[in-house]
């Protein structure tokens, strides 16, 4: 059986759209579905950017409630605070959420890694503290992550008790 090209997709905002995933790799339709799912559809994503708020604003709303679920992701798994200049702090804190998000769909979620070597993974990202590592990897694919935190240097990582 051939898998499916074109997704019905029930949007955040209630829409249902029908997309054409033919030009994403096979299996990236998935995960890219469930992605697609999360969001608003097009037409209410140009809507509430126009609406009455200008681009800037609309900008620093959209980067506060990222910085808001990073640091709410951020306590909830238990990770240290970055360390750096104060600007790169939260972007930092969102490439970490986002990255390490997307390391547990690719790895635990979507492929064959189980708890312990999640747990594992999670251990190494909670000793990587310097935010601009962690703004350096933003384009890395979340299966590479592994690889990424083992090349790590001792400048990337903090000075604090690892075993909090």
């Amino acid at each position: 059986m051939a898998i499916p090209t074109s997704y019905i997709i029930e949007h955040r905002c209630g829409h249902e759209i029908t997309h054409d995933l033919s030009n994403r790799p096979v299996d990236k339709r998935a995960a890219f579905t469930r992605w697609l799912a999360a969001r608003d559809c097009t037409d209410c994503w140009k809507a509430a950017r126009d609406s009455g708020a200008g681009k800037e604003e609309w900008l620093a709303a959209k980067r506060a409630q990222e910085q808001q679920a990073a640091a709410e992701w951020a306590t909830k798994f238990d990770m240290p605070p970055l360390e750096g200049p104060k600007r790169a702090l939260g972007w930092g804190e969102c490439c970490r959420h986002q990255l390490v998000t997307a390391a547990h769909t690719a790895l635990a979620v979507e492929g064959a890694w189980d708890e312990a070597d999640w747990a594992e993974l999670e251990e190494k990202a909670r000793t990587v503290t310097r935010a601009g590592w962690w703004i350096d990897q933003r384009d890395a694919e979340g299966a590479d992550l592994l690889e990424l935190l083992e090349a790590a240097g001792e400048s990337d990582r903090g000075t604090e008790n690892p075993f909090h």
